[in-house]
């Protein structure tokens, strides 16, 4: 039996590769998207000829290793950055810079240290009435669990605590689409555990689009509707994996081992316990 159920190819997938997305829409679509950095008179060759298509509502990871070019394809795809050549389409507009209506977490935490929890959910709520806006901040303070520290300060948290509200501040504004960067990264591995769990939990109950760059296969396998590995750079599409496994998921099962060893063989690593 095949480890993956998805295609391995750089060209967008076909509706027979990923039945879910059927009578989907598309969110995002990335055609033959490169990036060529020049430094020190040298061009460095990040991105080549990238295709990828999102649905609405879809949980995406873009996984590879440290420096193949996520970060920068995540950056992209959110406007901060130009291609060299390729575009990215988003409602089928061209996506030409940032847009308020898609918030980008990225890895080092954005909270702003002179607010509050309250202060740092509200910040972009400026075009609410005051009712709207502490409605609002009440809602995504009882989302992400950070009831009873509404006014504390950011150094006041823990960093995981920090994170949910770097999270909720995020969806407090009302976005189509959420980028993130590696949020977990700086930390600890039952902290991680926990963080994944609540990102879930409120992905489910909010069902915003997704993109989340990680170099970590568990958490790629753990989170994800499909797992998008990228090669080493320049990076490609090296192969999309389809997890069809419901959440939450069971991290001993068969089916979850098969996939989670499978993209370390992609890869070119044997998992050893």
């Amino acid at each position: 039996m095949a480890l993956f159920r998805g295609v391995r190819t750089n060209h967008f997938e076909s509706a027979l590769a990923v039945p879910h997305a059927l009578a989907v829409n598309v969110k995002l679509r990335a055609e033959g998207v490169t990036m060529t950095f020049n430094r020190d008179g040298n061009s460095v060759a990040v991105l080549e000829d990238v295709n990828l298509e999102v649905t609405e509502g879809e949980f995406v990871c873009l996984l590879g290793p440290s420096g193949c070019g996520k970060s920068t394809f995540l950056n992209i795809i959110a406007g901060f950055l130009l291609p060299t050549e390729g575009r990215v389409f988003i409602d089928e507009e061209a996506v030409s810079g940032p847009d308020p209506r898609r918030i980008f977490v990225f890895q080092e935490r954005g909270v702003f240290p002179w607010l509050t929890v309250e202060g740092n959910i509200g910040f972009g709520l400026f075009k609410l009435s005051k009712a709207e806006r502490e409605s609002r901040i009440t809602h995504y303070i009882e989302l992400v669990g950070l009831q009873g520290f509404e006014k504390a300060y950011p150094w006041e948290l823990s960093g995981g605590m920090k994170q949910r509200l770097e999270v909720a501040r995020a969806l407090a504004v009302n976005p189509d689409m959420l980028f993130l960067d590696e949020p977990f990264g700086a930390l600890d591995s039952i902290t991680r555990l926990t963080m994944r769990s609540e990102l879930l939990r409120i992905w489910e109950a909010e069902r915003k689009t997704i993109i989340f760059v990680t170099h970590d296969i568990e958490e790629a396998v753990q989170l994800a509707d499909r797992v998008v590995v990228m090669s080493t750079r320049p990076a490609r599409i090296q192969r999309i994996v389809h997890v069809d496994i419901p959440h939450p998921r069971d991290i001993s099962s068969r089916r979850y081992l098969e996939l989670r060893d499978g993209i370390f063989e992609e890869i070119g690593l044997a998992h050893k316990v």
